[in-house]
């Protein structure tokens, strides 16, 4: 039998008009801005019109650590909300915006999978409804405006040495991460050096997706922490006059975007920082919307469960007021039997060893999860190599730690294929077993709430800090930045800092190696061991797969 690529079954999609989709919970046509037939944003009017409407239960769908085979998060989370759907449930699902960049790269697409994606496939994972172009945009006015004050004058004084807003690109391009501009003489400026981050990882992002609506918007926009003068004042993009413009370009961005998913179930797709650089989750606003739309709600979180259930938790429900029911974790057999030291190539092959030693990483997620208060369930995505041996290995696992995990066949039956974990979802939903709580009060001192994130989550011995960095954290308390919660930035292929440690790793030493101040997004970022927030594309690069085909027909994208 010809199994058929995710790209060919999006295309043999029958989508709904948005308005039958938006119907289905309630939003009128009135309410909806269209980007054609398919796709719509949804009016801040009828946004606030929501606010006291009763909220519905929030369930969040993290994973194991992130391999080269795959876990199929996203896949998941359409899975569950088509299966509460097919149960007769009023259920909606929130998810990020793909990036280019990883698009191009090594991932590919990231609207689902199989008959368990979200469409229009292709928009999504392209420019879709222009939200990361004007975030693009809105942060390189910044940058622009910043190298224009200093040429006029600088009257604000910035020392640029100490000049801290980057450039940013919706693209992987080694290239631009570190770069000397205004060169060329007098007339272009003074020379500095300077660098692009990814979009992905830009403060505007993270600011666009904790804003609550365009007032909160401009006002964390205007915090943005932009430089130093020469005795280490802070300057504000507020102090540049940049916040209205930058809001301006924002504005439309700001409305969540609404879809479809093959079983035609409302979508929000809205916003997309990635959580090895950045927070991980999507919108509030679509996050709090959907709460009011809808009885439940199913999220994701980028990664594993150590940096995007965690971010989720600590940052956007502590900022947002959000108090998740339950959580599933989700994990596959070719994940775990990496986790237990198989090659790629040897994944088909059963073995049961492997599951049960890759079995560590799922159990230290799961405990982690019990930290936090919100009871959890395992998601098997099952592939066709799996047997049931090895299956029985993961419920095993799971059932020792309290949870249970369940076989689910989203990728090939759709909803269907999902309905045992969405029933058991209703039930820890329903069941009032919430105790959620962050990992750390706001007032913990900022070295403190590292060290306890790295001790508690990754397991690690202790965190290792140069002077430079002791300096840092000192300074930021003593600039009233103490309470904020802290972002951790760090490889996603590891518990550790090292991408190569897979499995469990314990007693490890995280080194910080620097930190950065989102005084608008309103956290601080922890940049660990080699993160890059500009990544490379790799040596064979997901762009060259993909073309139009002689129908004019995207191929390769997914």
């Amino acid at each position: 039998m010809t199994v058929k690529s995710d790209i060919e079954i999006a295309r043999a999609a029958t989508m709904k008009p948005i308005a039958e989709v938006a119907a289905k919970v309630g939003i009128p046509a009135a309410e909806l801005v269209p980007y054609g037939n398919t796709k719509a944003k949804v009016t801040f009017k009828y946004i606030d019109s929501l606010k006291d409407a009763k909220d519905g239960k929030l369930i969040l769908v993290t994973a194991v650590t992130p391999t080269p085979a795959g876990e199929g998060k996203t896949t998941t989370t359409v899975g569950l909300g088509d299966a509460l759907n097919r149960l007769g449930k009023k259920a909606m699902m929130c998810l990020r915006e793909p990036s280019l960049g990883p698009c191009f790269g090594v991932k590919g697409g990231a609207a689902g999978g199989g008959y368990a994606q979200v469409v229009p496939m292709e928009d999504i994972n392209l420019h879709f409804t222009g939200d990361f172009h004007a975030i693009t945009s809105a942060h390189n006015l910044l940058s622009a405006m910043i190298d224009n004050h200093i040429y006029w004058g600088n009257s604000l004084g910035f020392d640029t040495r100490r000049v801290g807003w980057r450039r940013v690109l919706d693209m992987n391009d080694r290239a631009l991460r570190a770069i000397v501009n205004s060169l060329g003489g007098v007339s272009n400026g003074f020379p500095r050096q300077d660098g692009f981050d990814i979009t992905v990882a830009s403060e505007v992002m993270a600011i666009l997706c904790l804003s609550l609506d365009l007032k909160d918007l401009e006002r964390r926009l205007g915090n943005i922490i932009i430089g130093y003068t020469r005795d280490k004042t802070p300057i504000r993009a507020r102090e540049l006059k940049a916040d209205g413009a930058m809001t301006v370009l924002l504005k439309d961005a700001l409305m969540p975007n609404l879809v479809q998913t093959l079983e035609n179930n409302p979508v929000f797709i809205h916003g997309g920082p990635f959580a090895n650089i950045a927070h991980g989750c999507n919108s509030v606003l679509a996050t709090k919307s959907a709460l009011k739309l809808a009885d439940y709600v199913v999220t994701e979180a980028g990664f594993g469960a150590d940096l995007g259930a965690e971010k989720f938790f600590d940052i956007k429900c502590r900022k947002a007021g959000l108090t998740p029911a339950a959580a599933v974790v989700v994990a596959t057999i070719r994940a775990l039997k990496m986790h237990g030291g198989v090659s790629k190539e040897n994944l088909k092959n059963e073995n049961v060893l492997a599951v049960n030693k890759g079995c560590e990483n799922l159990k230290q997620h799961l405990e982690n999860m019990v930290k936090f208060g919100v009871p959890v369930a395992v998601a098997i995505n099952r592939f066709v190599t799996d047997t049931d041996a090895e299956m029985q290995e993961v419920m095993k696992a799971a059932e020792s730690l309290g949870a249970r995990a369940f076989v689910c066949t989203h990728w090939a039956d759709g909803g269907a294929g999902a309905e045992a974990l969405a029933r058991h979802m209703v039930e820890l939903a329903d069941g009032g077993r919430s105790a959620f709580r962050p990992l750390y009060p706001d007032d913990m001192p900022l070295r403190d709430k590292v060290k306890t994130i790295a001790t508690e989550i990754y397991r690690a011995s202790d965190i290792a800090c140069d002077a430079s960095v002791e300096t840092a954290f000192k300074d930021l308390e003593a600039g009233g930045f103490g309470k904020l919660p802290v972002c951790m930035a760090k490889t996603q292929y590891s518990f550790s800092t090292d991408p190569n440690r897979r499995g469990a790793p314990v007693g490890h030493v995280v080194p910080v190696r620097e930190l950065r101040l989102s005084a608008g997004a309103e956290f601080v970022v922890v940049i660990t061991g080699e993160i890059m927030t500009m990544p490379g594309l790799p040596r064979v690069p997901a762009a060259e797969a993909i073309r139009l085909n002689a129908d004019g027909q995207i191929e390769g994208l997914f």
